[in-house]
Order: C-alpha cells, then sequence, then structure tokens
C-alpha cells in the first residue's frame, strides 16, 4: 500500500481527497493545522473502514512539517492542498496579511516537497500534486495576495517538473475555479466590501464572478477525481483545470492581449463589462 500525505484536510478538497485516496488503494496521513476539526473525517474514516491517519501538520512552521513526516517514512504521493483565501485589493490587504498568505500558499507546500522529494528522487518514483488554482493562471483583481501566491506556486510546480522528471517524480499542478468550499471564510476576513470606498465597483465586479461560478461550481470531489487521474494516468500532463468557469477564464485569458485584460479595469458601464466578459470568457455575469 503507497503511502500519501494530504494537507489540509479538515474540510472540502482536502477531506474530499483524503477520502478518494483511501478508497484507492492508499494509505492516507491526512494533515491538518486544528485536528479538533478531524470528527468528520474521522468518522468517515471509521465509517467505510479507511486507512485514513489524522496527523497534526501545520505547514507554515518548518518543525511542525519535520514532525509530521518524519513517523511517516517513505512518501508516495504528496498532495500541497493547505491554503487560505482573500478578497481584498492591494490598497487594503495590510502587509501581515499578504505574508500570511505566501505562508501558507506557497511555502508551506515548498517545506512540505522539501520533506518528500529527497526520498522520491532516489527511489525514482513519487508523484507531487500542487492544488493552486484559477487565480494563479489569470491576475485577478481584489484578490492580489491570493492570486499571487497561487501563481507562485504554479511557477514552482512547473520548473519543479522539469527539474525532477529525470528521476521519475511526478509533478501536476490542479487549478479549480470556484469550488464549494470554505477557504475564505477560513480567511482572516473574508472581505472588506466598502460601498464607499473608491475600489468598490471592482469588488462588487469580483463578486459578482464569485456569485457566477457558485451557480455551477466544481465539487470537492470533482478536484479529488481529478487528483487521482492526474498522478495515475500514463497521459503526462502538467496543468489539470477543474470547473466551467475555469476552463472559460483560463482559454479566454490565452486568447486576449494582457492590455484587453487589464482595460477591464476601466471605469466601464456594467453592460459594457458584462458583455466583455460573456465575449472573452463565455461566462456570464
Amino acid at each position: 500500500m503507497e503511502n500519501a500525505v494530504v494537507t489540509g484536510t479538515s474540510t472540502g478538497i482536502g477531506f474530499a481527497t483524503s477520502v478518494r485516496l483511501a478508497r484507492h488503494g492508499y494509505r492516507v496521513f491526512a494533515g491538518m493545522r486544528n485536528v479538533a476539526k478531524a470528527e468528520p473525517l474521522r468518522a468517515a474514516t471509521a465509517r467505510d473502514g479507511l486507512p485514513i491517519e489524522i496527523v497534526p501538520l501545520d505547514v507554515t512552521s518548518t518543525e511542525s512539517v519535520r514532525r509530521a513526516f518524519s513517523p511517516i517514512g517513505a512518501v508516495d504521493v504528496l498532495v500541497n492542498n493547505a491554503g487560505i483565501g482573500g478578497a481584498t485589493p492591494l490598497e487594503l490587504t495590510p502587509e501581515d496579511e499578504h505574508r500570511a498568505m505566501f505562508e501558507t500558499n506557497y511555502f508551506g507546500a515548498i517545506r512540505c516537497i522539501h520533506a518528500v522529494l529527497p526520498g522520491m528522487r532516489e527511489r525514482r518514483r513519487g508523484a507531487i500534486v500542487n492544488v493552486t488554482s484559477i487565480a494563479g493562471l489569470v491576475a485577478t483583481p481584489n484578490q492580489i495576495a491570493y492570486s499571487a501566491s497561487k501563481a507562485a506556486l504554479e511557477f514552482a510546480g512547473e520548473a519543479l517538473a522539469h527539474e525532477v522528471g529525470r528521476f521519475g517524480v511526478r509533478v501536476v499542478n490542479v487549478e479549480p475555479g470556484v469550488v464549494m468550499t470554505s477557504i475564505f471564510e477560513n480567511s482572516k476576513e473574508a472581505t472588506r466590501y466598502d460601498r464607499a470606498s473608491p475600489y468598490q465597483p471592482l469588488m462588487r465586479r469580483n463578486g459578482k464572478l464569485f456569485g457566477a461560478g457558485f451557480r455551477d461550481p466544481a465539487q470537492p470531489e470533482q478536484v479529488a477525481e481529478t487528483i487521482l487521474h492526474a498522478i495515475r494516468t500514463p497521459e503526462y500532463r502538467l496543468r489539470w483545470l477543474v470547473g466551467k468557469d475555469a476552463v472559460g477564464l483560463a482559454g479566454g485569458r490565452a486568447r486576449i492581449s494582457a492590455e484587453a485584460w487589464v482595460a477591464m479595469g476601466d471605469d466601464l458601464p456594467d453592460d459594457e463589462y458584462n458583455r466583455r466578459f460573456l465575449d472573452y470568457f463565455g461566462i456570464r455575469l
């Protein structure tokens, strides 16, 4: 039985991925920062007799990562899922919150990769999955800290795949769009929507994009199934989009110029903004 470590497993994508991998032959070490939130996963484990072990793991702490990984031994699959979100313009995002986003979303993943990569390289086998976001592929206003941290992980994953493919280690990036999870609820502050703010139109439009995604969101189980397929398929692919909005945003952004994307931030009437969004990305706001 192969060992898999999944981070951020108390709810959402991490929870679903732990269950999915355990049902498909993996012994899963489910890492979570607050094990007091482990009861739902413990209940699922007991109910279905799944090989899942809850592991205290705070990816922002090098010592916590060391304590979590040391007893496991060989890790065959690492799923870097732990993350925090946020939705504020850059001017309204304090530096400490910006840094916290990178500590979890980027450096947390790097710490875990450091913990497993030497063994994978020596055994010449293994898979590393980075759960990023469509916001890591499309620079997203009102979510700059989140988007930047996910973009950093995107490019780290791409470069790492180049470095370690020769050692039999597979690296993949999974990019969900809007998923029914609590990531923004788990942020320090979900939003600072202020009707008096000069950024109010931008913040409102970012909210409308999320609203469009929530009309037909991806489910955590879809992301989990994508992760399982990405690590097992003989047809290697670096990037795996999940959700209609992710596919629309990625495809549309690749077809338009950076200047056309930046111009979406101009003082456009709502009907013109909505028309461009539909034309570019196939998403009705």
